[in-house]
Formats: C-alpha cells, structure tokens, sequence
C-alpha cells in the first residue's frame, strides 16, 4: 500500500469493454475523483481480458468489490526503489 496526500492507495484491476477510459472506469465503478489516482490514470493489463488496473483509495476498494467488475485487489502497491548505493 502506497500513501498519496496522507490517503492509503491500493491497486485493483477490473474488466472494462475495449478501450475504456478513466472517466469511464469511474462512472461504471462508482467512483468519485478523489477516491482515484488520477495521476497513475487507468492502465490495460490484458487487451483479450479487457483488464485494467487502476490505483483507488482502500475504502473505496473495500466498497466496490473489484471481484464484482471481474478483477481482484486490493493488492499492495509497494514504491520501487533501487537497493543500494549507484554502481
């Protein structure tokens, strides 16, 4: 889990017609803007799935039930750093 603002952010993925949209994955999820990482907007895993992943807060994970819209989540969304000093 990553913290974005103080909030906890989880990733979730979901399945989504062809091509959808952030705006569109919101609307459909029921989600508001600032339950969602605009930022990190909606990212296609699998285009033969339709799934998509996008980063949400944990109670808004918890509410939808990504396993509802055909995906799974909340996973943990750990920052990746490189380990040690630069070679």
């Amino acid at each position: 889990m990553r913290r974005s603002g103080g909030t906890v952010m989880v990733l979730i993925t979901v399945r989504l017609p062809p091509q959808a949209t952030l705006e569109q994955a919101t609307h459909r999820l029921g989600l508001r803007d600032e339950e969602v990482d605009l930022g990190y907007d909606l990212v296609l895993i699998d285009p033969r799935r339709g799934l998509y992943g996008l980063r949400v807060t944990e109670a808004a994970a918890d509410r939808i039930s990504p396993v509802a819209f055909g995906g799974t989540g909340p996973h943990s969304d750990p920052r990746i750093e490189p380990y040690g000093p630069p070679r």
